[in-house]
């Protein structure tokens, strides 16, 4: 996970959209392969990153090779986006510009990628933290838009806050790429993954999920658990929803805060038999895609028969 101080010494970190691989990349490992084959390959000329138009509206620049009007709803989208994440989260708005560079076509994509950063994954959309700038990169494509909120959401993240844990960035950013009238909109797709797991016995385990430092130890199961606890803390009560906005608040500060998961334990003491049951209730996306953010217990109480199934299954370790 890239951190702030880790900018400061050169290095950077990738993120990428996708819903069924890994989407966080390391730049260091790249550039280990890079230098042990460096002397057997022939360096390519980068291709130039799109330049040749550009929108700038408060911290955010899109640069593309394509003209795109700033009234546009996918940039409106982003600087809407921008007040949601602080005003959900209670974090100041980001000073640092994040910049996205966006191609026309996924060939012109991925030409840049493949000489620019060769042995990278094949991926949709990358976010790049390096010391000179916060960058997203992507092409226009059928899911842009749901790419594009993911990855804005890490650079707004990673430029308001000192470090930022693997799972709780990757929660955050699959909380807010989801595309509603409202943050918390629920990934039926997700909801639907979740449900099918507890009731194949897996239990979600947040603090299997602090352990995980590294993109290769993230499992797609890892991704869906991050962002149902990030749902489940914002969404149940006030003081789940506390816990959450604390420890983001301390992370601005401190890169060892309190974890996550203790600080939930204090606030909800039955949180191991009541995520279940929220669990269950988002399977019921419908109702839920349909609600505001303070009707939660509403919603809850439809999957309480479905809830009690799962609690009947014995408790797994949540590494599934």
């Amino acid at each position: 996970m890239r951190t702030h101080p880790a900018r400061q010494t050169g290095k950077a970190t990738w993120f990428c959209s996708c819903s069924t691989v890994t989407r966080n990349v390391w730049l260091a490992m790249w550039m280990v392969t890079f230098a042990l084959c460096a002397g057997c390959q022939t360096p390519q000329r980068p291709i130039a990153r799109p330049t040749q138009h550009s929108i700038r509206a408060e911290q955010l620049l899109v640069l593309s090779d394509f003209k795109l009007d700033k009234e546009h709803p996918l940039i409106q989208d982003l600087i809407a986006l921008r007040g949601q994440v602080a005003r959900t989260l209670a974090l100041p708005k980001q000073k640092e510009e994040v910049v996205v560079y966006l191609f026309s076509t996924e060939g012109e994509y991925q030409k840049f990628l493949d000489t620019a950063y060769p042995g990278l994954p094949r991926r949709r959309a990358y976010f790049v933290g390096t010391p000179r700038e916060l960058a997203v990169y992507t092409y226009w494509g059928d899911r842009i838009q749901e790419d594009l909120r993911h990855e804005y959401t890490h650079g707004l993240l990673h430029a308001c806050l000192k470090t930022v844990p693997l799972w709780i960035d990757e929660g955050l950013a699959e909380y807010f790429e989801v595309v509603g009238p409202n943050p918390g909109t629920v990934n039926t797709e997700y909801a639907q993954r979740l449900s099918a797991s507890l009731a194949n016995g897996w239990r979600p385990n947040m603090k299997r999920l602090e352990r995980l430092d590294e993109f290769s130890q993230m499992q797609r199961i890892d991704y869906q658990e991050s962002w149902s606890w990030v749902h489940y803390m914002l969404h149940t009560t006030p003081e789940t929803r506390e816990a959450l906005l604390s420890y983001l608040a301390d992370l601005q500060h401190s890169t060892s805060p309190e974890p996550l998961s203790d600080r939930l334990a204090k606030a909800d003491p039955y949180v191991s038999s009541r995520v279940l049951s929220y669990l269950a209730s988002l399977n019921t996306a419908h109702l839920w895609n349909g609600q505001t953010q303070d009707e939660p217990q509403r919603i809850r109480l439809t999957a309480e028969k479905q809830a009690a199934e799962i609690t009947s299954h014995p408790n797994g370790d949540g590494n599934r």
